[in-house]
């Protein structure tokens, strides 16, 4: 009646069907997962790591394997370099080169990319110090979807290296491969590698024999019979042949519907916890280290962990350090690592070595806790006093550019308002303000989004009760010790927490959250400990109760009431507010400033007035600091509807250009 025929070939009788379309390139499959990125809640930061320390991804979730290879440099002297590749929460680096100016790796690590994880790769160059950390020289950083998302067979680039002081700077260039493999491509690589083990003549085909023996390599239990039965199965033109696609597809079959390959034969690991698609990925990436390519060396966390001679480790094997996330205490509080919201990446807080050893004998050890009550106080805050107006006399402004030196990675000075020879004090440079716009606030005119209060290294809980199960270890913490009793009410006490740590590289001036009324200003004495986390996870002392603070109480429409403590330390004497009792002050307002040393701001919100980020109470379950900016986005209101809060799109406000 009119209806075509549904046989392929024909069309309404014996006109010829069209021919069908041709299968999506690998570029137009891996576009179409970026255009539809996974929305899950509650995931921890952070991939791209090898495949024992990924977690069991679903098609949805997986984007593909990135292959990335580093071939040479240009540098402007001649050194021993090496370079590191940084993904995630995972580092790679390469075999170290000749004394040269141009130095050449060609040096591959195959990486996994999740539809939500880090697409921001960093490229970091280091010249060779043998005996304790190398230096950096110069970085980049790769956007991988935008860079594998060109058309093109040969995805080869030259990147420029820029000066960690400075981002307009350049000191060299990179030559950079990289490759896309989605899940077909990565079942035909890897039924390649599989053929290859028997395919003794190199035809890509193989004979009974052949396909007895590899089944006999990889799976030592089936028996003669099913060893012939599954060539049947394969050899689907009956030809006594099994070529590539057809092992492809037969391994793809099998091992989703009965698993024929139960360990990886590389590493050993038990394969069928997940699915097919996992099995195949851990064996490809396994099979990497059979090839005869030149891989990158694995296992760090960071790229100043990849960089440190053998001194470092040394010490690690000796226990007199560790290197890991989470809370650490005594001789293992060496290396503070926090997560970079912006790159999903983890990096080393920079901190001088005999600080760190100092900070370790006062305060992670009960002989340092008897020097605490025998007179430490008082003697760190005459230290403080007497630093502080040190960093206020002309002469301290010559220790800006050894300041800027030291973190040099950290310390971006494009976007501050004025050049180093406009400070004619080091606390001046300190108290540095920033260009229009270097700070952009997420949806300015929404007020039931609060943004983070300082440029600082966060931890969030929706409890006091959290914080002290995965954080701060003082014996004596409550909110109502932060805040005292005279602003301390029922609801704050119960009440979420947010802890903005800044270092002393930080732009020091700090923001307003949330919009609202200034209600009350109270100044609480106190001793001047350091905020830095080897004191905050220790349990002999009790940083936030005891230390010297300002509290102050915004009352807010969307939140009920927030109270803003700011919290003095070592070597910060001064604190200093912009604003009046009384006042109304918009989110992203400059609220105030600490003079020279690390400090920190503590917001408390109402019980049940604030849903945190995800992935800022994510990274705080593990006890590890969110890396996070001024006016990024920090939670909503709990007063906005499910609806309305998926509309927002504070991934987008989760991260500064």
């Amino acid at each position: 009646m009119g209806h075509a025929s549904s046989k392929r070939g024909s069309v309404g009788g014996d006109a010829p069907a069209p021919a069908p379309p041709p299968p999506p390139s690998r570029f137009t499959r891996f576009k179409r997962r970026l255009r539809h990125p996974i929305h899950r809640s509650g995931s921890a930061s952070g991939s791209g790591s090898e495949f024992g320390n990924i977690k069991n991804l679903s098609e949805q979730e997986f984007t593909g394997i990135a292959r990335i290879e580093i071939i040479g440099a240009e540098m402007k002297f001649k050194d021993r370099w090496f370079a590191c590749l940084s993904l995630g929460e995972r580092t790679y680096r390469t075999e170290t080169s000749d004394h040269t100016e141009k130095p050449v790796w060609k040096s591959e690590k195959k990486v996994v990319l999740e539809a939500n994880g880090p697409t921001v790769a960093r490229i970091s160059v280091f010249e060779t110090n043998k005996f304790s950390k190398s230096n950096l020289i110069g970085y980049c950083e790769l956007n991988l979807t935008e860079i594998l998302s060109q058309e093109s067979e040969d995805n080869m680039d030259e990147f420029q290296l820029f000066d960690p002081c400075s981002s307009t700077t350049t000191v060299g260039t990179i030559s950079i491969r990289c490759f896309i493999e989605d899940s077909i491509e990565i079942q035909r690589s890897f039924a390649q590698r599989v053929l290859s083990v028997v395919d003794k003549n190199g035809d890509g085909q193989l004979s009974l024999s052949e396909f007895s023996e590899l089944m006999n390599a990889f799976c030592s239990q089936l028996s003669k019979e099913k060893i012939e039965e599954l060539f049947k199965q394969a050899d689907k033109n009956d030809d006594d042949i099994v070529d590539m696609d057809e092992l492809a597809v037969l391994l793809a079959q099998q091992q989703q519907e009965e698993t024929i390959i139960n360990n990886c034969p590389v590493c050993g690991e038990n394969l069928g916890k997940y699915d097919n698609m996992n099995d195949i990925i851990h064996m490809t990436l396994c099979f990497d280290e059979g090839t005869g390519n030149q891989i990158m060396t694995g296992g760090f966390l960071t790229e100043k962990q990849a960089s440190y001679g053998w001194m470092f480790k040394l010490s690690e094997w000796a226990h007199y350090s560790s290197y890991d996330v989470g809370l650490h205490s005594g001789s293992s509080a060496s290396h503070i690592l926090v997560f970079d919201r912006k790159t999903k990446r983890l990096v080393e807080e920079t901190i001088d070595g005999k600080i760190i050893l100092s900070m370790r004998a006062i305060y992670q050890s009960k002989v340092g806790l008897a020097l605490i009550d025998a007179g430490v106080k008082g003697l760190l805050q005459n230290l403080s006093e007497k630093q502080g107006k040190q960093m206020n006399s002309p002469e301290s402004a010559k220790d800006i550019p050894k300041f800027l030196e030291f973190f040099k990675d950290q310390i971006n000075m494009d976007e501050v308002k004025y050049p180093i020879e406009h400070f004619k004090t080091f606390n001046d440079f300190f108290v540095r303000e920033l260009k229009s716009g270097a700070r952009p606030i997420c949806y300015p005119d929404r007020d039931e989004v609060a943004v983070c209060a300082a440029d600082s290294r966060l931890m969030a809980f929706n409890s006091a009760s959290d914080s002290t199960r995965l954080w701060v270890k003082g014996r004596k913490f409550s909110i109502e010790g932060l805040l005292g009793p005279e602003t301390c009410t029922d609801s704050l006490r119960n009440g979420t927490l947010v802890i903005f740590r800044l270092a002393p590289q930080d732009y020091h001036r700090f923001h307003v959250p949330v919009s609202g009324t200034i209600e009350s200003f109270v100044d609480i004495p106190g001793y001047l400990y350091t905020v830095n986390p080897i004191a905050v996870n220790s349990k002999y002392c009790n940083v936030f109760t005891e230390n010297k603070r300002a509290v102050s109480i915004i009352s807010t429409q969307d939140f009920g009431k927030v109270a803003f403590v700011a919290i003095g330390a070592t070597m910060v004497g001064s604190i200093t507010f912009l604003k009046e009792k009384g006042e109304y002050v918009n989110k992203g307002d400059e609220f105030g400033y600490f003079a020279f040393g690390g400090s920190t701001v503590i917001c408390v919100f109402e019980k049940d007035a604030i849903q945190i980020d995800d992935d800022l109470l994510a990274n705080s379950e593990r006890s590890l600091e969110t890396l996070v900016s001024v006016g990024t986005t920090l939670g909503v209101s709990k007063k906005v509807s499910d609806p309305e809060r998926e509309v927002l799109d504070l991934d987008k406000c989760s991260l500064t250009e």
